[in-house]
């Protein structure tokens, strides 16, 4: 009996112990993002279903349950005080008709709103429904509700609200609210016929939000649409609306309510190659304000990870008017200084290439938040080498002056200075680097696989002085690590 107690507890011990490990080394792998969201395992892609209630940011994203790889799309559901830090939930929609297909009636992407008034009539107590459109893939557009904070959901018994028709490629709806008319409006991305150029955004309303009349259709636009009312920042008493297509590209115009009315050309959001599906958060409190977008780094790669696929970091958008007309700038949540760690500061230094060697030598981490303000004075380039190590040259951030071109990881954007000088915020963490230039006019966002413990960054000018007016580097701490 002795023998069987003391194998109970040395049992006990090592099941305790093996706990403690797995919680030591949880969201710790070495591709492992530390303050952009991932899923604890397996595929994720879109984000879905962006909304805020009750102090929670909801996210929702495309998720495949059986593996690493696409297929058999459910949403998954996470939720965040801050948008830095989030709690893992369970599933919230399931295929539709007990489908076990890869692909057939599969909870496509979609948005989510808050019913205010009750129109779908699920209602009990003070609790507003949450409600969520989505494409159930070659089975219509369709309705899942919550009325226990997003906690769990059903299906709307009247569903599909928009028929599936094996004839339309239609998908990924957006509701939002138009205030002018007292009506919801659908944004759904469809292919109307075997031709391409068929290819845009329609516009459905309805006021009871199961009823859906078709409007008008735009051309020239791909998947997972998103339609926002936007105040121009430097003109507040000027609203336009901003479509959004799936890449993040999107042009600025007016929207009546049934038809939108583009006043510029088709603009490019981001200039990386890991940067889709974009969407905004609904419901944002009034008192805030913002407008919040977050996307799927498409393409990413993260060599044995029992993941596969990131987010972008959330970042704030603006609508501004310029010299040369509306554009959109992005760029990081204040949010992110939350997790702001050791700090370093450089103001009013002068670079002379070969003498001052490399300014932020002290600077070494997988996870940093760099702002600096940069006057190009005589040099023909500057930059970073990110995430370099001993033997390994790390990866090139570069600003050629004589181009005036920003470039890293293979992207390349046009960027000029204003005022003979070029402002750079850029986010490192384990597998993406983000970087926001001039206000965040320019953007770039790639995936890499850097070396492991090669954590340092170098400094560097070429062909003559540049001034670095101000520089600050924020060692970034992990949202998931709580000790």
């Amino acid at each position: 009996m002795k023998t069987t107690g003391n194998s109970a507890l040395i049992l006990l011990f090592l099941l305790l112990l093996a706990s403690f490990k797995s919680d030591k080394n949880y969201y710790d792998e070495l591709y492992r993002p530390q303050f952009h969201f991932t899923p604890e395992k397996n595929w994720h892609n879109d984000p879905n279903g962006l909304v805020y209630y009750d102090g929670e940011y909801h996210l929702f994203y495309q998720y495949n349950p059986k593996g690493k790889e696409w297929g058999y799309m459910h949403w998954g559901h996470a939720v965040s005080t801050d948008l830095v830090h989030w709690e893992h939930l369970p599933i919230a929609l399931y295929p539709d008709e007990n489908s076990e297909d890869k692909e057939r009636c599969t909870a496509f992407s979609g948005s989510a709103i808050v019913d205010k008034n009750n129109l779908l009539g699920k209602q009990t107590g003070d609790v507003k429904t949450l409600v969520a459109f989505y494409t159930s893939q070659h089975c219509g557009q369709r309705i899942a509700y919550s009325t226990d904070r997003g906690r769990t959901w059903e299906k709307y018994e009247g569903n599909p609200i928009i028929p599936y028709d094996e004839t339309d490629d239609a998908r990924d709806p957006k509701v939002v609210w138009h205030e002018p008319t007292g009506k919801y409006v659908m944004a759904l991305y469809r292919k109307t016929s075997e031709e391409e150029k068929s290819k845009g955004v329609s516009f459905y309303v309805s006021e009871n939000l199961v009823d859906w009349e078709w409007k008008s259709h735009v051309y020239g636009y791909y998947e997972c649409p998103d339609l926002v009312p936007m105040k121009v920042s430097n003109r507040p008493e000027e609203t336009k609306w901003v479509l959004f297509d799936g890449d993040g590209s999107y042009m600025v115009g007016n929207f009546d309510g049934e038809e939108f009315s583009p006043e510029s050309a088709k603009m490019r959001g981001d200039f990386g190659k890991n940067y889709y599906a974009t969407q905004t958060w609904s419901n944002i409190p009034e008192e805030d304000g913002r407008i919040i977008q977050i996307a799927w780094m498409r393409g990413g790669e993260f060599p044995d990870m029992p993941f596969n696929g990131q987010m972008t970091f959330p970042a704030e958008l603006e609508l501004t008017k310029f010299n040369f007309g509306y554009k959109v700038t992005r760029r990081p949540v204040k949010e992110i200084e939350l997790l702001h760690g050791k700090a370093y500061q450089w103001e009013k230094e002068n670079l002379i290439p070969g003498i001052n060697k490399n300014l932020v030598k002290r600077v070494s981490g997988d996870c940093l938040h760099i702002y600096g303000e940069f006057d190009i004075k005589t040099c023909n380039n500057f930059g970073f080498m990110i995430r370099a190590g001993r033997n390994d040259p790390g990866t090139e951030l570069l600003y050629n002056v004589k181009r005036g071109t920003l470039s890293v990881l293979g992207s390349t954007a046009p960027l000029a200075p204003i005022d003979n000088k070029i402002t750079l915020e850029i986010l490192i963490d384990r597998a993406s680097v983000e970087v926001y230039a001039n206000g965040g006019q320019t953007v770039i966002s790639n995936c890499f696989t850097p070396g492991e413990k090669s954590d340092d960054l170098i400094f560097f000018n070429n062909g003559g002085e540049v001034g670095v007016d101000k520089l600050s580097i924020y060692e970034v701490e992990s949202a998931w690590q709580t000790d």
